[in-house]
């Protein structure tokens, strides 16, 4: 009877080390997609500055023409 329990434990035991090397995994992936994301926006930014520099007269969009 204690071989048994001794095999169980072992069992649990790699199960439980299986079960943080996927947590750690799944981790890794989600900072390396959050670390995409944070790039991807940090050049829509740039592109938004970029398109915005020159492309449209400084009188344009100070009033806002409407009717009833």
């Amino acid at each position: 009877m204690n071989v048994s329990m001794n095999s169980s434990a072992a069992l649990a035991s790699s199960a439980g080390s299986a079960t943080g090397a996927s947590v750690a995994a799944g981790i890794s992936v989600l900072k390396k997609a959050l670390d995409i994301e944070a790039q991807n926006a940090l050049q829509l930014i740039n592109a938004i500055s970029q398109s915005q520099q020159g492309s449209l007269p400084p009188n344009l969009g100070n009033n806002i023409n409407t009717t009833a």
